[in-house]
């Protein structure tokens, strides 16, 4: 288990009650059926993950729309700084792609679990219809 921050433990619980469109999208229809298991809004550090694959080592974020000015844009960096000191993988996926190519992030997000786990035996990345 990764450490992490006990202080935001309330703070992941709420956000797991009040998912964004694109986040309840992704969960209902790929990760939380998964063969491999996801956590969504997982502690780790100081951070909350949006999903997170323990066993893969791998970490799913997911950017809207403020992510990309300047500013976020290092606050995001410095953050994929760390996650990836803890020996994780950091994969960002942008709102609109999951609105408009779901079917394309759901393959990519299968393929970068799949390099973690190649000797694993994965069903083929599908969205539930």
């Amino acid at each position: 288990m990764k450490p992490y921050n006990k202080r935001n433990v309330p703070l992941a619980k709420m956000l797991r009650k009040n998912m964004t469109p694109w986040g309840r999208k992704l969960w209902y229809e790929f990760l939380r059926g998964y063969s491999i298991r996801f956590q969504r809004q997982k502690p780790i550090g100081n951070y909350i993950a949006d999903f997170y694959c323990a066993r893969a080592g791998l970490i799913i974020e997911l950017d809207g729309g403020g992510h990309y000015d300047a500013e976020q844009a290092e606050r995001d960096r410095a953050r994929a700084n760390a996650l990836e000191a803890m020996r994780l993988k950091v994969l960002r996926v942008c709102n609109i792609d999951i609105g408009c190519n779901f079917y394309g992030v759901c393959e990519s997000i299968d393929l970068a679990v799949k390099e973690s786990l190649p000797q694993a035996a994965l069903r083929p990345a599908k969205p539930e219809p």
